[in-house]
């Protein structure tokens, strides 16, 4: 029986009856030894009826074994591997040793392990118990912590139990202090005096096991009340440091390897003698210290395992290890060996070593930081010692714990030696953590004392989200010192374009060989590349296929940066709910890495679509958000979208003279403004803003500009958008009917959304001409665009013209994908290009499970039943409409 919790257990039951429903949640139980996390836990696993249980407890002794709590939890649901997409089948396989092809890749891992927990919660839900979740190790627990924060569409609830204050980002706490009196009075013998319940409460802070363990150690005079209690009490492992000094020798020694192994087996081949070893471990379970559990052998407490741990000597401590390391293997042996080792030891470092490249290939980052990190410490020679410390920075940046990476690496470089082959490696990994979570003007000084042509590279993408020309300039000049190549020439090509306004042939050779390029870096440059030449359709188009590529590659870690472009071309194409999805993840997965300067690119994003959606309070809340951290940390490319962001906050409410102050402050040199490719993108709504505020000599100016940047563009979109832009400051022969210029835009546009705008300013022109009949067309089909696009304020801007215009009717609706939300438009998205619910999962890190709820959801949404007739659908309303001057 529980006393006292009345509250926590019902909600526990809250969770666990919301999972049945279909809305699953994660919960955290935390507080001090003792306190009854355990016994809440056991009750849970006991209040889902028919739900599945699957659990695992913390082992101390493997909390550096990578995915050893894992392999623990999901070996009764290994079966239901073969329902998996593919990619996520194999990384889950690999990280459990279950010979798959292990990807390297957390996230992917992490998916797996969500899509397996769902499948497992098939057909009536799932409860999911996690104790000693502080000592879990990091490659489960973050896996664990990934499935934790996406239950809203499962059925399944999991608990976790922590002691003390270790972090669990993402899950609402259950915290649990001791019993109240009453309660904890209850606990105690009724014929206890109350005077005496009332001052072991009080000595306890009504902490269950303190109470139970204490009242076993005290005389009957003293429970009866007619001797003093001890003074002070015992506690913590005093608790149970009389019966561990009361033990048999065989027995100590049998518990104190238990202490630092929890394999039945090795434990007692440890002992020295089985049978000898088989009667103290009865003697310990008489005793009520241990209890074996299958192949296993665990404390009743860990504030026991704590009290052997400390009554041995540490020499018996280092014997103990010794034992179990010469009976171990793999992993094992070598944490054993660590933990046995007196000084410097090299076999043993090595040792670690290889255990952390295996963490590592599974995708369990963490636990190769850690094993690296202390191999560093047993390694004799500075140089691999340098080079071990180096490597557990790169584990721990991948692993989402860029402070511990930085301490590393810290150290590492003092270890270096002069080795200038591996001072340069530790450079730009400096210069690498710093991009994504320091100062990007710091990772340009350090970057650029590179001498290869990566490192050069990785300058150049510093300096440009510095917004730094003069150094891409020269990095440019550096890097076409280096043999022709891809890279090559788009570095020294950007770099001729922002020293004379060359290069646009080196660009040009670059895309060329786009067909080459198997890795996302390589189609992020040639983003790059297509961008500077002007064609931010072709920019969009191939940031797209780097998603795509990292998605399936395995980025270790890198999808959250890829995705920062991945979702700006979305938006640019016009796909503003794409974008929005994509933004949303990747935020969530830059958080979950600790990317403070990619999380500042996904709110800048997500800043600029609630300004086309007219949501001024999120809009503001983002920029302000992505401004805090973009500013002090140098990245103007970030700094500059969420100035981008309010600029057309106030271009959509017909606040056109705001709208000018703030596209001139973005063009202007200072903080946040000044980036080349923000001013360059922005141009054509700042023409808007200017035209629209009366500044004609600004706009033309502006024009003159963007005449300069598009000179090499050779897509069709990029010329529409150079037509409009002259239309709008009236740049053609004086001889030209009203909105010609505008026509001709509005037939080479291939971007829907920017269509619509050309066609909006088309039809105001017409209109105020008088001719409301060819006027109307344009304004239907740019009203449906925008509608489609959720962006309301232009859509309100539409419609009022189109009212003006002599349509008083609301034009017709037919089944609106807006009704979506983002992440259902993304699936719908990839319905229609004909993947399967398990691909479709695959590629957004859900379960197919989720997948298929989506499609529950979309369904009636859109009055549809089947995934023709969503495919259907989707390709209908993204189609653009040709014709008589209809998009």
């Amino acid at each position: 029986m529980l006393f006292g919790r009345s509250a926590e257990i019902a909600t526990i039951d809250d969770v666990i009856s919301r999972a049945r429903e279909g809305a699953g949640d994660a919960l955290v139980l935390r507080g001090e030894a003792g306190v009854g996390k355990t016994a809440l836990l056991d009750l849970a696993a006991s209040r889902g009826g028919s739900m599945r249980v699957l659990r695992t407890t913390g082992v101390e002794p493997e909390s550096d074994l990578a995915f050893a709590a894992l392999h623990q939890l999901l070996r009764p649901v290994a079966g239901l591997l073969d329902t998996l997409p593919g990619p996520q089948r194999e990384a889950v396989r690999g990280a459990l040793g279950l010979g798959g092809g292990a990807s390297g890749d957390r996230f992917l891992l992490a998916a797996g392990v969500l899509s397996l927990l769902a499948e497992a919660a098939a057909p009536d839900g799932l409860v999911c118990v996690v104790d000693d979740f502080q000592w879990v190790d990091r490659a489960s627990a973050d896996a664990l912590l990934f499935a934790a924060r996406r239950l809203a569409t499962e059925r399944i609830a999991m608990l976790l139990a922590v002691r003390g204050d270790a972090p669990v980002k993402g899950v609402p706490p259950l915290r649990l202090g001791g019993l109240p009196e009453p309660a904890a009075a209850e606990l105690l013998d009724a014929s206890m005096p109350p005077a005496v319940k009332r001052e072991l409460v009080a000595a306890t802070g009504g902490n269950p096991l303190a109470l139970r363990e204490i009242v076993r150690r005290l005389r009957p005079g003293q429970l009866a009340g007619r001797e003093p209690l001890p003074d002070p009490l015992p506690g913590g492992t005093q608790l149970f440091g009389e019966q561990v000094a009361a033990l048999s020798d065989d027995a100590r020694l049998v518990a104190l390897l238990a202490a630092v192994e929890s394999d039945l087996d090795l434990v007692l081949r440890a002992s020295g003698a089985v049978e000898a070893g088989r009667g103290a471990l009865h003697e310990l379970e008489v005793a009520g210290l241990v209890r074996v559990e299958g192949a296993s052998v665990r404390f009743r407490h860990p504030l026991i395992r704590s009290a052997v741990h400390e009554a041995a000597a540490p020499a018996s401590r280092r014997a103990a290890h010794e034992a179990l390391a010469g009976l171990s293997e793999g992993d094992r042996r070598a944490w054993h060996l660590a933990a046995a080792a007196l000084g410097q030891d090299e076999s043993v470092a090595a040792a670690l070593a290889d255990t952390a490249d295996r963490a590592r290939d599974r995708g369990g980052y963490g636990d190769a930081a850690t094993a690296l990190a202390r191999a560093a410490e047993l390694t004799p020679a500075p140089h691999t010692r340098a080079v071990r410390l180096k490597d557990a920075a790169m584990a721990a940046w991948l692993g989402g714990r860029p402070g511990q990476a930085e301490s590393l690496l810290a150290e590492a470089r003092d270890h270096a030696g002069g080795d200038r082959a591996l001072e340069m490696e530790i450079a730009q990994l400096r210069g690498r953590f710093e991009l994504n979570s320091g100062s990007a003007a710091e990772a340009v000084r350090i970057l650029a004392t590179g001498d290869s042509l990566d490192m050069l590279a990785d300058a150049a993408e510093a300096a440009s989200y510095v917004g730094d020309t003069a150094a891409i300039a020269e990095i440019g000049r550096r890097a076409a010192a280096f043999p022709e190549g891809f890279l090559r020439d788009v570095l020294a090509g950007i770099g001729l374009m922002l020293s004379d306004g060359t290069g646009h042939e080196l660009l040009r050779r670059a895309l060329d060989r786009t067909g080459e390029l198997t890795e996302a870096a390589g189609f992020l440059w040639a983003t790059a590349a297509a961008s500077y030449l002007g064609e931010a359709d072709l920019a969009a188009d191939l940031a797209a296929r780097a998603g795509r590529v990292a998605r399936v590659s395995g980025m270790v870690g890198q999808l959250p940066v890829v995705l920062e472009f991945v979702a700006t071309g979305e938006r640019i194409a016009g796909r503003l709910a794409e974008s929005q999805a994509l933004s949303e993840e990747g935020l969530e997965l830059a958080r979950e890495a600790g990317y403070a300067n990619t999380v500042a690119a996904h709110l800048a994003n997500l800043a600029v679509l609630a300004a086309l959606r007219g949501e001024e309070e999120t809009c503001r809340g983002h920029a302000q958000e992505a401004l805090a951290i973009a500013i002090p940390h140098r990245v103007g490319l970030r700094a500059g979208v969420a100035a981008y962001a309010l600029a057309m906050l106030d271009l959509g409410a017909g606040r056109f003279a705001a709208a000018h102050d703030r596209f001139t402050a973005i063009a202007a040199a200072g903080p946040g403004a000044g980036h080349p490719t923000v001013v360059w993108r922005s141009t054509p709504d700042r023409i808007e803003a200017a035209v629209g505020a009366g500044d004609l000599e600004a706009a033309r100016a502006a024009l003159e500009a963007y005449e300069r940047w598009s000179a090499q563009a050779a897509t069709a979109e990029s010329r529409a958008l150079l037509t409009r832009c002259r239309a709008l400051v009236g740049a053609g022969p004086e001889k030209e009917l009203p909105g010609q210029e505008l026509e001709e835009a509005l037939r080479l546009h291939a971007n829907p959304y920017e269509a619509a705008r050309t066609a909006l300013l088309l039809g105001e022109r017409l209109r105020r001409a008088h001719r409301p009949g060819e006027a109307r067309p344009h304004l239907r089909a740019a009203l449906e665009t925008f509608r489609r696009a959720g962006a309301e304020p232009w859509a309100r801007r539409a419609h009022g013209e189109l009212r003006a215009a002599g349509e008083s009717a609301e034009p017709a609706r037919g089944p609106a994908l807006d009704a979506l939300t983002p992440q259902e438009l993304r699936i719908a998205g990839l319905v229609a290009d004909g993947l399967s619910s398990k691909e479709i999962a695959a590629q957004l890190f859900l379960s197919p499970r989720t997948v298929e709820y989506h499609l529950y959801k979309i369904y009636p949404k859109l009055g549809i039943g089947t995934r023709t007739e969503l495919a259907r659908l989707v390709v209908l309303q993204k189609a653009p409409v040709s014709g008589d001057g209809m998009l």
